[in-house]
C-alpha cells in the first residue's frame, strides 16, 4: 500500500504578535507550516518591515494586526507578489481599495470577519432561523456580541457579517446590534428573537482562539498559488 501524499510545507510571514499571532506561531509547525518572518508594531511601523528582502521565500502572509494598519500592510504585501490571509477586521470601508490592489498586483487574498469553521456554520444556521422567524412578526430580532477588553472594533466584524447575512430574510425590519468589551472573553455572538412571551436565542461561543488559527491555516493552504480576492466562505462552499 502506498503512503499517503503529504502536503508540502508552506512558508509563512506573520504580521502581528498579539494573542492570535502567538497561537498561529505555536501551532504552525504541527500543521505543516514554517513561520519564516514575524513582524509586530515596532518592527513594522508604517509597513516598513514589509520588504522584498524580508519576504524572500515566503509563500503566504497572515495578518492579524489592527484596523488602522491592515490596509497598508495588504498594499505592501501585495506589491511584493505575496498571497495573503487577513483576519484583521474593522477595515472593510476600504474594501474597494484592497480589491483594486489585489487585482492590480495579481495576488490571491482570503479575508473574513471570523476564520472559525463553527462561526461559518453559525452564519448558515442563523440565516435559516431568520427565514423561519420572519414569518412571525411578534418576534423582534437582535444581535449581541461580547469580546475581551483589548478588541479595537465594536461591533465586531463577525456581528456585522451576521447582520448582513440575515438582513434579506428580515427586511424591512433591521436587527439592533449591541457590544460588550470586558475582561478576557474570546468571543460570544448571539442572534435573538424576542416576543412579549418568550425569547429564542442562537449562540456561538468561542472557548479559545484555536478555531480561528485552524481556519487561517486552511485558508493559507487554499490560497497558495491562487489569484483573486476571496472570502473564507468561498473556500467552504
Amino acid at each position: 500500500m502506498s503512503e499517503p501524499v503529504q502536503a508540502p510545507q508552506l512558508n509563512l510571514a506573520l504580521l502581528g504578535q498579539g494573542k492570535m499571532g502567538r497561537i498561529i506561531a505555536q501551532l504552525a509547525p504541527q500543521r505543516g507550516f514554517s513561520v519564516r518572518l514575524t513582524l509586530d508594531e515596532f518592527s513594522n511601523h508604517n509597513g516598513e518591515g514589509i520588504t522584498a528582502k524580508n519576504f524572500a521565500g515566503v509563500d503566504v502572509c497572515i495578518d492579524f494586526t489592527t484596523p488602522d494598519a491592515a490596509v497598508e500592510n495588504i498594499r505592501r504585501v501585495a506589491a511584493l507578489g505575496c498571497n495573503l490571509v487577513v483576519g484583521t477586521t474593522g477595515w472593510y470601508a476600504k474594501l474597494a481599495e484592497v480589491r483594486a490592489a489585489v487585482e492590480r498586483t495579481g495576488v490571491g487574498m482570503v479575508y473574513a470577519a471570523n476564520f472559525s469553521l463553527g462561526v461559518q456554520l453559525f452564519y448558515r444556521a442563523a440565516r435559516s432561523v431568520a427565514e423561519i422567524m420572519a414569518r412571525y412578526p411578534a418576534y423582534h430580532a437582535y444581535i449581541t456580541e461580547a469580546h475581551h477588553q483589548f478588541k479595537k472594533d465594536a461591533p465586531s466584524g463577525t456581528a456585522l457579517e451576521l447582520k448582513r447575512r440575515i438582513a434579506p430574510a428580515l427586511a424591512p425590519r433591521e436587527p439592533s446590534v449591541s457590544s460588550v468589551r470586558a475582561g478576557f472573553i474570546p468571543g460570544t455572538h448571539e442572534l435573538g428573537f424576542d416576543s412579549e412571551a418568550e425569547t429564542v436565542i442562537l449562540r456561538h461561543t468561542a472557548r479559545s482562539r484555536q478555531g480561528l488559527a485552524e481556519g487561517a491555516f486552511l485558508a493559507a493552504r487554499w490560497v497558495a498559488g491562487k489569484k483573486g480576492l476571496f472570502e473564507f466562505a468561498d473556500i467552504l462552499e
